[in-house]
């Protein structure tokens, strides 16, 4: 019998880490997309949307895109250029045109059309700020009741035994926005990016090679070549968002814990707390089997070598 696969809506703001993990997605086997978001983090609402309709086109999926917030819901937030180079994608400079075209919804109506023709099984995956599942709660907050949980990745939560004293980009631009999203109540997977600068992070050598196996490794390869992760003292690069997807797919390799969290919107806006109880509402990520995770990744990569990118070399 085949396994039944994973209804799941990605909101992203590509983004490196984020357009990494839209590659593994759209071609892993246990997950159905029913939707691609867009959001305002990374990089500005025009530039994300406009990467995240290029991986479309250069992968040639069949997967509608929906435009989403373009700024959060309380504040003005920095974006993350710093990082992720001018254009989002590290060391790839895409083309400014695009020919796949956003859907005529915002991606809040297209996300509750989406989750109400369910049947309380669409899981929405957050990699980026919370702003458009925020706004799609108070808009129509009779969509609640058809999420069956959101898998995210940010939050660095203070008091974790291990976890740096860290403000997390993804909540800290629209603490509000996170807020709305943990008075839902609605169940919550929880990853934070210290699994993926610290557990399942990778080497210099690793980047190295990847260039080596195939068009996608390549492409790869380009975008984490100016992708370092700062505050190291060697060489790596993180796998944030690769690990809240797999968290989902995978669960079998990641160790989690019940909590509950708070998230500050006052003092030190983004800051977030955990509470251990067994009746917690989220299930914090606290590790992973760095072995298997990799060897996921290195198998789903070789299950691409056949596709060819219209890549410049």
């Amino acid at each position: 019998m085949n396994k039944q696969k994973l209804k799941v809506i990605i909101d992203t703001d590509p983004g490196v880490d984020d357009s990494v993990c839209l590659i593994y997605a759209f071609f892993d086997d246990n997950i159905d997309i029913k939707l691609l978001t867009s959001v305002a983090g990374n990089v500005n609402i025009e530039l994300a949307t406009r990467n995240l309709l290029h991986l479309v086109d250069l992968y040639g999926v069949d997967i509608p895109v929906a435009k989403g917030a373009d700024k959060a819901i309380a504040r003005v937030s920095p974006t993350a250029e710093f990082i992720h180079q001018a254009d989002g994608l590290g060391g790839y400079i895409p083309p400014k045109n695009v020919h796949h075209k956003v859907i005529n919804e915002h991606a809040v109506d297209a996300m509750y059309r989406v989750l109400s023709q369910g049947d309380g099984d669409v899981i929405p995956i957050v990699l980026g700020p919370h702003t458009n599942i925020a706004l799609l709660f108070q808009k129509y907050p009779d969509v609640i009741k058809k999420i069956p949980k959101i898998v995210f990745m940010g939050g660095s939560p203070f008091g974790v035994e291990g976890y740096p004293d860290h403000i997390s980009f993804n909540i800290s631009t629209d603490p509000e926005a996170f807020k709305v999203v943990l008075d839902s109540k609605i169940p919550l997977v929880m990853l934070p990016s210290i699994i993926g600068r610290r557990h399942a992070h990778l080497t210099e050598n690793y980047v190295n090679k990847l260039k080596e196996i195939n068009d996608t490794g390549y492409l790869m390869h380009k975008m984490y070549s100016l992708y370092w992760e700062p505050g190291y003292p060697d060489k790596r690069v993180a796998t944030n968002d690769i690990c809240a997807l797999f968290a989902l797919v995978y669960p079998e390799i990641f160790k989690t814990t019940k909590v509950n969290v708070t998230v500050d919107l006052t003092d030190v806006p983004g800051k977030t707390w955990v509470e251990f109880t067994e009746n917690g509402n989220v299930d914090l990520v606290t590790d992973l089997d760095r072995e298997k995770f990799l060897e996921i990744l290195d198998n789903d990569l070789e299950h691409l070598n056949g596709i060819k990118l219209n890549i410049q070399k």
